[in-house]
């Protein structure tokens, strides 16, 4: 099944079964490897993406969902890091392994989009929906705060 839809702005046609997890056609087939496959269960956070400007977890989208639709990944965030939230991510010194920082940033990103503002009970519910083995989760929290005032 061929699907067009947009990553990061570039029109892409996929030829792939309709039921080809997103992430892998993002990883293997579009060649951008920032997005990162966790637990394949939509539980960790590690593949998030947005599209059409909502968060989602690439493991549990299939190709045939995203027809027409804008994609974009870590790399279409900013194509110099300059995005509010990389910039606090690095300012606060968040990642360890830096496994699931593309997760966490797109996360982020998705929240302050929606509100700019939000409280720190707010962050940590957005959040929850993405897992740190390293435990950096009062850097992630700082880093947000910090980017909802500089942004």
């Amino acid at each position: 099944m061929a699907v067009t839809f947009s990553v990061n702005g570039t029109s892409v046609t996929i030829d792939a079964p309709a039921a080809t997890p997103l992430l892998w056609v993002i990883r293997e087939q579009v060649k951008l490897t920032g997005t990162k496959f966790g637990c394949g269960a939509g539980l960790c956070g590690a593949c998030m993406i947005h599209i059409d400007g909502e968060r989602a977890f690439s493991c549990q989208v299939q190709l045939s969902e995203v027809s027409g639709r804008s994609v974009k990944t870590i790399e279409g965030l900013s194509g110099d890091s300059s995005h509010p939230v990389q910039k606090a991510w690095l300012a606060e010194n968040v990642p360890q392994c830096g496994y699931c920082q593309s997760g966490q940033i797109m996360s982020a990103a998705a929240l302050l989009a929606k509100n700019p503002k939000p409280s720190r009970d707010e962050i940590v519910e957005h959040m929850s929906t993405n897992i740190c083995r390293c435990g950096t989760y009062p850097r992630i929290v700082r880093a947000i705060q910090r980017a909802s005032r500089e942004a």
